[in-house]
Parts: C-alpha cells; structure tokens; sequence
C-alpha cells in the first residue's frame, strides 16, 4: 500500500500551529492594562473582549504561526512532531496561515479605534521581524526575547488602556508598570530557549543559553524577571500603595525559593521554573493593575 503526502492540513494541526496555551500572557496582560485604567469594565465589556481575542488568539497566534513557519527547520530537528515538520500541515500552507491570520488580528482590531489598530500593527511588525530573516531577531536572545517581552506584556497591557480610554491617554503608572513587566517578560523568554539547546547550536540560533551557556543563562533569566518586580514594589510604596508593595515583595520571596531549586539544574527544570515561577509573577501584574486604578 503506497503513503501519500498530504497536500492540505489538518484542521486540529492549524489549530495547534495557533498554540492556544501561549494565548494567556497577552490576554493577562491585557486586562491587567484595562483594569489599571480605573475605568469600570462592564462599561465597556464588548471591546473589552473583541481587545482580548486580538490580543490572545489573533495576534498571538498570528505571531506564533509566524515562529513556526521560519522555524521548520530547527523544529525539525529539536521538536518533529510540530505541525510543520511532521506533514500535518504540508506545503506552505503554514505561512498562508500566518498571513491571513495578521490580516484577520489588524481588521479585527480596526474596531477597536486608532490606538489599538495601532498597538496591534506594531505588535504584528514586531512578530514578523522576531522569526522573518533578514531581521529574525529570534537569532539574538537579547533582542528576540526583549521584542517578545514587549509584544506580550507592554504592547498587550498598553492595548488594555487603550480600548478603555478611548482618546483618553493613560496615566503614567500604569505606562511603567507596562514598561516594567515587558522587560521582566525577557527574562520569561529565556526559560523557553533551555529546551532548544542542541537545534539552536545547529541552526545558527544565538539564544541566551547558546551565547552564556545554561547556568549563567538561568542566572540572568531569574536576574531580569527579579529587578523590574523589585522595581514596582518600591514605586508602589512611593505612589502610597504600601500593601501592594509588599505583596510584590512577598511574590518575590516564593520566586526565590524557585529559582535556587531551578539554578541548580537549569536544563532540566526550566519548563518547571516557567510552570510554577511564572504564573506568581503574573499575579503580581495583576495587583499591581489593581493598586494604580485611580493615581494620575
């Protein structure tokens, strides 16, 4: 009996090109952008969920298909089951998807007014950039992570105060607690890269881990999620917000205790240290969100 290739894709792969689980950190971070406002959401709870489908399955998925598509290659050696690399989604059906899938993230978006039409195109350029040689930040972790962190955190949280606001500009707390939380998502990033060591090293791709190797790629991974965090806690004591302060401090402590158990086996425990660490800082972001409503 003779195999033939498929010639059009699966629809559950397609799906799994979108990656859903990655979709929580820019939806996070956008309701933590809404809620900082101040402003009452069931006022404005139809943008408020059209922001967070473009923020979570559009843009992010967009961005994710992108990744997947320029990275066939490396997925092909360190992860083969992906949709790609496995035939599931044939051709280039992938980048067909990841182009319809930013045009459908920018019309949706247009509903929301200017400034979030435009928070999305960014995040969309950035997207491209990060995986699309001859850019392809992705092949420098210092820049590849930190346009992830903004995509995901700032541009998402600032997306939040904008479909809230309207024309309204935001108050400054809440513009560097987005500042703050997308450069802490840097150091998030790098925890993805332990897991792609061997593919990076082949393929060219000049990750943290590939540049510092693995320990002290976990040492400044824990260093630049820990600085911002520390960062807000002392901005929240001087904006009057002294609970909130030492929540974030309190997030802090539990995060320490994660991290020396990851530091001691970086490699092996990173997908752990972003399945536990992770989300307490996440937490953060949201008390934070909640502490600034109402300071100008």
């Amino acid at each position: 009996m003779t195999s033939h290739a498929r010639t059009t894709p699966e629809p559950s792969a397609l799906l799994e090109l979108l990656k859903p689980v990655t979709w929580f950190p820019p939806i996070w971070a956008f309701t933590c952008g809404a809620v900082s406002t101040g402003v009452p959401l069931r006022d404005h709870w139809r943008p408020v969920i059209t922001g967070a489908l473009v923020a979570g399955p559009l843009v992010c998925g967009a961005s994710q298909a992108v990744n997947d598509w320029y990275d066939r290659h490396v997925d092909a050696i360190n992860e083969p089951q992906r949709p790609i690399p496995s035939g599931r989604v044939p051709g280039r059906w992938g980048f067909y998807m990841a182009i319809a899938w930013s045009l459908l993230s920018a019309a949706v978006a247009s509903t929301l007014g200017t400034r979030a039409l435009l928070a999305t195109i960014v995040g969309l350029i950035m997207a491209w950039i990060y995986s699309m040689p001859p850019l392809r930040l992705k092949e420098n972790g210092w820049w590849g992570n930190l346009a992830v962190g903004i995509s995901y955190e700032g541009l998402a949280w600032m997306t939040g105060t904008a479909v809230v606001l309207n024309a309204l500009a935001p108050a400054r707390p809440t513009i560097i607690l987005a500042v703050l939380y997308s450069v802490a998502a840097h150091g998030i990033m790098t925890l993805n890269d332990f897991k792609a060591i061997e593919g990076d090293i082949q393929c060219g791709v000049r990750s943290l881990p590939v540049q510092l190797g693995a320990q002290r790629a976990a040492w400044v991974s824990c260093g630049v999620m820990l600085v911002p965090q520390l960062v807000v806690a002392g901005l929240l004591s001087m904006w009057g917000k002294p609970m909130a302060s030492i929540g974030i401090l309190g997030i802090m402590v539990v995060q320490l205790f994660i991290m020396r158990w990851f530091l001691a086996k970086p490699v092996e425990r990173a997908l752990y240290m972003s399945a536990f660490g992770v989300p307490i800082e996440v937490a953060g972001m949201m008390l934070s969100a909640v502490a600034v409503r109402g300071i100008a």
